[in-house]
This record gives C-alpha cells, sequence and structure tokens, in this order.
C-alpha cells in the first residue's frame, strides 16, 4: 500500500463521519479535484509501523507549522508602498507611520461637566447671562468670587479655579449666591490643556490596526487622512466543468460551495477581493486567467493533484513559477500549493473539498495576507480538549471545535468534503501526529471572524 493509499482512505473514512483506524486498511480513489471514492478491501496486510515511516519520509509535504512559516515569511518579503487614506476609508488597514499628535488633547482648558465655573472659595456672586457654551469663542475672564454658568466642553473662563456640577450647587433665592454642596477642590472637573497628549506625542505605532477607536483618536489629533498600507488584492480562480453556480446538483453536476465562501473569508483576512470567477477545466483559460490577473495574490481551488485536467502544476512551470510550498502533511488539505511567479506576485492553489480547502486558507492565505497587508501574526495559544481525538500516523490533522470556557469540545463533520461542522465551529484543533488524548492541551487556530477584523 502506498502513503497516498493511505491518506485517500484517511479522507474518504471523515467524509462518512468514521475516524480513520490507528492502522490503516485498503486505499480509496482520488479523482482529480481530491473528492474520494470508496473501494472494496483488497485483502492484503496492512504495512507495518516501518513502512509508514518510510512512506512518510519519501512523501515530499512541507510539515503543517513549515508550511505556514513559509507563507508568512514569503508576505513579509514583498516591498509594500504606503498611501494616504481618508478617515472613512482608513479601518481596517495598517498604520504605515506612527501617529503622533497634531495639537494639544485638548487644546484649551475645557470643562468636564455642566455646572458652575467659580473663581476662589464659595459662596459665589452669579454672574448674568446665558452662561458658556461649547464651541464659542474665549469668554471673559472670571473675577474672584464670581460664578458663570458653563457647558461640558465649553472653554474655561481665565481665572476660574473649579467646575461646581449643577447636581452640587444651589443658589440662594434671597442673595443670589451659589453655594457648594460639597468640597470644592482647585481644577476639579477641569480637563487641563495637553491633559491626554501633547503636540508631537506619539499616540499610536506602526503597524497598528485601523479600529473604530483609532479613527476618533485620529480624528481629535487632528489627522484627516491616515499612512496607511494598501489591502493586498486577491483574485479567485473556481475550476471544474463540474461546477452549478445556482440551484439543485443534478446529471452529475454539484453545487459550487468555495465561490461564495473564499471571497468573503479573504475580505475577513483584510483583503480586496478583485473577483471571483469560475473557470471549466481548460489549460490554456486557466494559464490566461493567471499570467493576466492584476492581483497580488490569486487564489485556485481545485487541479493541484496529478489528475489528467490537473492543470496547475503544469501551468505553473511553464509560467516560471518557484513552488515555495508542494503539498503540506495536513489533513484534510495535504495537495494545496504556494507559488511565487516570475513577477513577484503569489499563487495559493487550494484543494477542491470545501473542508480541504479551509485548510488551505488558514495554513497559507492566512499568515502570506497578514505578511502583504503588515498584518502582526497571531499569537498562538493552546486549551484542553475535551474528549480524545484520532490523529493521523504522521501528518498534523485540524479539526473543528467550539469553546466552552475553559475547553475546546470537537465537532463532528469533518471529513475534507463537509462544511456543517466548520459552520458551527469557532476555531480549528491542531492535532499533532498520532492524536491527542481528552484533556491535551492542543493549539488553537480562530476563525478569523472570532478575531477583532474590521472589513
Amino acid at each position: 500500500m502506498t502513503g497516498q493509499q493511505d491518506r485517500d482512505l484517511d479522507e474518504a473514512l471523515a467524509l462518512v463521519g468514521r475516524e480513520p483506524p490507528a492502522v490503516p486498511q485498503p486505499a480509496a480513489s482520488e479523482n482529480r479535484h481530491g473528492h474520494h471514492g470508496h473501494h472494496a478491501a483488497s485483502g492484503k496486510q496492512p504495512p507495518a509501523p516501518e513502512e509508514h515511516r518510510a512512506a512518510a519520509e519519501k512523501h515530499r509535504a512541507a510539515p503543517w507549522a513549515d508550511a505556514r512559516d513559509r507563507a508568512a515569511r514569503a508576505g513579509r518579503a514583498v516591498p509594500v508602498s504606503a498611501r494616504r487614506a481618508p478617515l472613512d476609508r482608513a479601518l481596517g488597514l495598517i498604520l504605515a507611520g506612527p501617529l503622533t499628535a497634531l495639537t494639544d488633547l485638548p487644546s484649551f482648558d475645557t470643562s468636564a461637566m455642566d455646572g458652575w465655573a467659580v473663581s476662589g472659595p464659595g459662596p459665589w456672586r452669579v454672574s448674568d447671562g446665558d452662561g458658556i457654551l461649547a464651541g464659542h469663542a474665549e469668554p471673559e475672564p472670571l473675577a474672584d468670587g464670581d460664578a458663570v454658568r458653563i457647558a461640558t466642553g465649553a472653554r474655561i473662563p481665565r481665572d476660574a479655579t473649579a467646575v461646581v456640577r449643577t447636581e452640587h450647587a444651589r443658589t440662594d433665592g434671597r442673595t443670589g449666591q451659589l453655594h457648594a454642596q460639597r468640597h470644592v477642590v482647585t481644577g476639579q472637573d477641569i480637563r487641563p490643556r495637553g491633559q491626554e497628549c501633547r503636540t508631537g506625542d506619539q499616540l499610536l505605532p506602526t503597524g497598528g490596526l485601523v479600529t473604530p477607536a483609532v479613527l476618533g483618536l485620529a480624528a481629535a489629533a487632528g489627522y484627516d487622512e491616515l499612512p496607511v498600507l494598501p489591502r493586498p488584492r486577491v483574485e479567485v480562480l473556481v475550476l471544474g466543468d463540474e461546477l452549478l453556480a445556482d440551484g439543485l446538483p443534478h446529471d452529475g453536476l454539484i453545487r459550487d460551495a468555495l465561490g461564495p465562501m473564499i471571497g468573503p473569508w479573504l475580505r475577513t483576512l483584510g483583503a480586496e477581493v478583485l473577483a471571483t470567477r469560475w473557470l471549466g477545466d481548460d489549460a490554456d483559460v486557466l494559464r490566461q486567467a493567471i499570467a493576466g490577473s492584476g492581483a497580488d495574490l490569486v487564489i485556485t481551488t481545485g487541479g493541484t493533484a496529478a489528475g489528467p485536467v490537473d492543470h496547475v502544476h503544469p501551468i505553473l512551470h511553464k509560467l516560471g513559477a518557484e513552488l515555495l510550498v508542494d503539498s503540506v502533511a495536513v489533513r484534510p488539505g495535504h495537495p494545496m500549493l504556494l507559488a511565487r511567479l516570475a513577477d513577484g506576485r503569489h499563487l495559493v492553489g487550494l484543494p477542491g473539498n470545501p473542508l480541504a480547502a479551509v485548510s488551505g486558507l488558514l495554513t497559507l492565505a492566512d499568515p502570506l495576507l497578514r505578511g502583504l497587508a503588515g498584518r502582526a501574526v497571531v499569537e498562538a495559544y493552546a486549551m484542553p480538549v475535551t474528549e480524545e481525538v484520532h490523529g493521523h500516523p504522521y501528518d498534523t490533522r485540524l479539526v473543528p471545535v467550539v469553546h466552552r470556557t475553559d475547553e475546546v469540545v470537537p465537532l463532528h463533520f469533518h471529513g475534507p468534503a463537509m462544511l456543517r461542522g466548520i459552520a458551527a465551529a469557532d476555531g480549528l484543533a491542531v492535532v499533532p501526529s498520532g492524536g491527542a488524548r481528552a484533556g491535551q492541551l492542543l493549539e488553537i487556530l480562530d476563525l478569523p471572524w472570532a478575531e477583532e477584523c474590521f472589513t
């Protein structure tokens, strides 16, 4: 039995919701898009563990962690030119330079509360007039012993020593004087000029994500535009003559699940998706689409194996591309690849099975796009798993999970062609070769919508 047959059976078993046995049984077959069918048992004895190790050594697949690292380094190696974006178009981008204060914040002494601006100890004489409102010119100086009404955010008059909140003040109708019902401390409820920052102070460093709060801070600090890194541009090419864009499957045709999923998924990773295009199994059409794309990253689905219409590898060779990752030791999704095209653009080839494609997105596309966008790498963390999880003899396995307080629960329906498990999940557990026991700590990959992502 070959290593490929072993891998085929593993994924075929997962398709029907079964866990692979500890020792692989006779193989299933693989069609050109990585979908697997069942075959009757051959009656042959399963290979010895030594043969498993030999198959693993001969397999060219990159270790899962190494593949992710290669993708991240490939993204960071691409030079990106910063640009300036208006505040209303900067959300979700990465700061290309530090955010420094263009003015003192606040730029003048302001009232922190509605109340009375007072000068000196009380009681105070109440000034005539409507008081001081926010947005008005600098008020007249306040004489010692005087009080004047003031609104939140209004400029503090010169020589004022405190603000007495409305609810803490009482006016004597007989004398017309203002009395404080609580002890008044000099400077209370006054926001002094420069309390938050001084002109030139660094507010945020280079590389920070522009969140709604960052937009508010930038506006307060005097910015109309921000220096940012542009979103990586991505084009998705969905391959296969057997795919339907709508309606029910029929006559050997199946609904395309990847076209509706991958573009929105990439947007949650900070990418600008230029287009999602459906192509048939035509090598010339695919070559022209890859060569003519204006995207920084081209993503293909299917066609990464070695079947009669699996055109991705031959086309990359014709285009002079460099294969940075050519299959990964991970289940599902091992036929994925990452290539650098001759002009410096990149291509990620995803398997055609839906969950295998998700595995490829998390393994290669996610770290590559983070590098291209200047985003920080997500720090890995581990959580205990509630029950035993079967593993592959020598490959990493990604299993959909949900969080339950301080542990994660593995989900069913995790075969390579299934999306039911991942649709209910909020992350994937990284299961090492050989599996994991109940309570074992496993690395967790959060799904992008479980993070603070903005589009």
